[in-house]
């Protein structure tokens, strides 16, 4: 995205660091007022940098301390780095490397900057990792570059000391050989309260904030003595008692003969930055809406949740909780009204349970509860009855009441069969959908866990390997179109299971079980070889698409994957380049990338192209991206389904198609459910997509039908792409 012409680039950075800080809607016209007051009244230059993207955003005031202008210097990480002394170059990347690696609390160097007339500065930089994601790889960084060639200048020569005090923004004090202080700047008054007649013979003691033992201080005069100067984050204290944060530089000071003849200390009130750093870190872990844990912080609590059942032998329940009706309130009475039915359903809930219980917001109604350290499946009942009943009660919202119910779907942990928080939570998910099914407002326990011990995990298996001999599984196809041109594209071909008491089953009612078993590897060539010749009759009926199907971890793994699918292809005369794709899910490619990408090249020898599925969730990499050759990324639903109310998701979104375009593959979107979603995703330049306001999944042989039959709506045919 290209930078702005004027200061509109500072209110964009202080927008984007306010959404995703605010702790919860109320606090959101506080919190933008300190964050503006901070980039504004600080006078130093502001970075942002997006790590995973490798783009920086710089406020004008950044820009304005080189001599640019607004418009000069674009968001590439490179527009930094690049204009670094080269002598200082190794070191300011080894400190910034250190702090992304978690080596230090805080990221900070002095170095040179040239200017745009040539000349050099120097700035000391500080930077601090706002966002982490589930594998503590750093997401956002927020600093600070201050310009402090004044202040090396003062070091240098004394005979300035003056002209720095008059003009320096950061306290200045200086002290004899014995610690006391001999003279102390305007800065210093304004930060510290005490007026320089007070602090004159006095030692810098006055100013400790009691946090620190004697070891602190012999460390800090040890640096001192050894290095000729100490730099560090440190709390003082003003003349009113109050303490508050500060980076501070002690130097020392020698006369020509060697021997010290002063010292002098310059530091800087960070109060501001501390505050948006916990805001920031708070919007990083909670949602912004309901100030309850986020998917992050679920992950977290629910990892540590389920190794403590391990350990203590206990019971783990996992429930997954949607709205029943929630959209008819943001249709009826508008968006405010649904925020604020969330916050109230939110508070409820969270009183009726337990104070060691985790509820977390993941996403528009959805909400999952983790209810830990349970004697056993009977003790959650009344749980979920008591979560049940105060959903359903009417919520006075201003002049109005609203009233909703809830689907919540269950499973249990520790299971027969390993699981992991991933599985366990689509365990969950999938039986809120049965919820649904069954009436709403009600509760499902997923089957394994009802039943554990009836049907274990031998039987379950074996009861897929019949399925398989007695040809009950059935493919369906999910189509593809252009939204922008109306054409069908493609179809996904999925497998479900036509059970004969259970009824239709979807995937994740017994793909996970087979996962990690041989059993996967026959379901999945199944799958292949159904939806070629599925293929071969839609070409009969003259509809000629491609079909994609997914490709499981354990099945990729194969050591003759290449040979057994080149042998398939090899069965069908008809088959031609471009027919089949391969979906690989972002995980399974990534686990060892350097053979997945020698299958991916073997396959597109014989005409097989790959797409990476529901990318953007997972661990992206930018390296990984340009090892893998596939054809497409499949953008996920989860950042679909939230693009409209969520900027983060939006962005995420924006960022993958850009992806797409740099490695010059495709994009399609998966989970398209409303006529405005597919808007947005035409003015973003995703023409590709997949979802129900296209279709849902139908059986294999209604494809045809539906093709001739199908239109796009009329709001996508002129709808103009925007510029970034």
């Amino acid at each position: 995205m290209s930078m702005g012409n004027n200061r509109a680039e500072d209110d964009l950075i202080a927008e984007e660091l306010i959404e995703e800080s605010r702790a919860h809607a109320a606090s959101l016209q506080e919190s933008e007022f300190r964050w503006k007051f901070a980039i504004e009244g600080c006078g130093d230059g502001l970075w942002v940098w997006n790590v995973p993207q490798g783009t920086v955003l710089f406020t004008v005031r950044w820009k304005e301390m080189l001599g640019f202008a607004a418009d000069e210097i674009g968001s590439g990480l490179d527009e930094w780095s690049k204009r670094i002394h080269p002598d200082d170059l190794v070191q300011v990347m080894a400190d910034v490397q250190a702090h992304l690696d978690g080596k230090t609390s805080l990221y900070s160097n002095e170095h040179r900057v040239r200017c745009k007339d040539g000349s050099w500065k120097w700035f000391l930089g500080r930077g601090l990792v706002v966002a982490r994601d589930a594998a503590n790889k750093p997401l956002r960084v927020i600093g600070i570059h201050t310009d402090i060639t004044e202040r090396k200048q003062a070091e240098e020569k004394l005979q300035l000391a003056a002209s720095v005090f008059s003009t320096a923004r950061e306290a200045i004090m200086i002290s004899d050989p014995d610690g006391s202080i001999i003279d102390v700047n305007e800065a210093f008054t304004r930060i510290t309260g005490f007026d320089r007649g007070e602090v004159i013979g006095k030692h810098p003691r006055i100013l400790s904030s009691d946090r620190y033992g004697p070891k602190f201080y012999a460390a800090m005069w040890r640096d001192l003595k050894k290095r000729g100067h100490w730099y560090g984050e440190i709390w003082n204290r003003r003349k009113n008692g109050e303490a508050y944060p500060a980076t501070q530089t002690i130097a020392t000071v020698h006369a020509p003969e060697g021997n010290v003849r002063q010292y002098v200390t310059i530091f800087s009130d960070i109060t501001l930055l501390k505050e948006h750093q916990k805001q920031l870190e708070r919007g990083a872990y909670y949602d912004a809406l309901t100030s309850l844990p986020n998917r992050v912080l679920l992950a977290d609590r629910q990892q540590h949740a389920m190794a403590q059942a391990r350990r203590r032998g206990s019971l783990l329940a996992v429930a997954f909780l949607d709205l029943d009706g929630f959209k008819a309130i943001n249709d009826k009475h508008g968006h405010e009204a649904g925020d604020a039915l969330l916050i109230a359903l939110s508070v409820r809930m969270k009183n009726n349970l337990r104070e060691s219980d985790t509820l977390a917001r993941i996403g528009g109604d959805e909400f999952v509860a983790v209810l830990a350290d349970l004697s056993g499946v009977e003790e959650s009942v009344p749980m979920f009855s008591r979560l049940l009943a105060v959903i359903a009660e009417p919520v006075p919202i201003g002049e109005f009441t609203v009233q909703v119910s809830a689907s919540l779907g269950v499973t249990f942990y520790p299971q027969e069969i390993d699981l992991d928080a991933d599985q366990l939570q689509r365990q969950a998910d999938q039986a809120m959908y049965q919820a649904k099914l069954a009436g709403k407002n009600r509760y499902h326990v997923v089957d394994t866990v009802q039943d554990r011990s009836v049907r274990d995990q031998h039987e379950r298996i074996e009861d897929i390997r019949r399925a398989l001999m007695e040809r009950e599984f059935v493919l369906y196809c999910h189509p593809k179109v252009n939204m922008r041109s109306g054409a069908v594209v493609g179809a996904e071909a999925l497998i479900r299971w036509q059970h004969p008491q259970q009824g239709l089953l979807a995937p994740a009612a017994f793909l996970p079980v087979i996962e990690n078993h041989s059993l996967a590897v026959e379901i999945g060539e199944w799958v292949i070889e159904t939806a070629l010749t599925q293929k071969e009759t839609w070409r009969t009926a003259g509809l000629d698409l491609p079909v994609s199907v997914n490709v499981g971890r354990r099945q990729l793994q194969q050591p003759d994957f290449v040979q057994r699918l080149h042998a398939m292809l090899q069965a069908h005369p008809a088959f031609r380049p471009g027919d089949l794709e391969m979906d690989v899910l972002e995980p399974s490619a990534l686990e060892d990338i350097a053979r997945v990408s020698k299958v991916i090249e073997a396959c597109r020898a014989f005409g097989v192209a790959f797409v990476l599925d529901d990318f953007g969730t997972g661990y992206s990499s930018l390296t990984y991206l340009k090892r893998l050759p596939v054809n497409m990324l499949k953008i996920d639903e989860s950042l679909v389904r939230d693009m409209l109310v969520d900027p983060e998701n939006l962005a995420i979104l924006e960022g993958v198609l850009r992806l797409a375009s740099a490695f010059r593959c495709g994009a399609i979107a998966e989970g398209v459910e409303t006529v405005e979603q597919g808007k947005m995703l035409l003015q973003l330049g995703c023409d590709l997509a997949q979802g129900d306001v296209i279709a849902r999944p139908m059986p294999a042989d209604q494809m045809p039908a539906w093709a001739a039959t199908w239109s796009a709506p009329s709001a996508w045919a002129n709808c103009p792409k925007i510029a970034h």
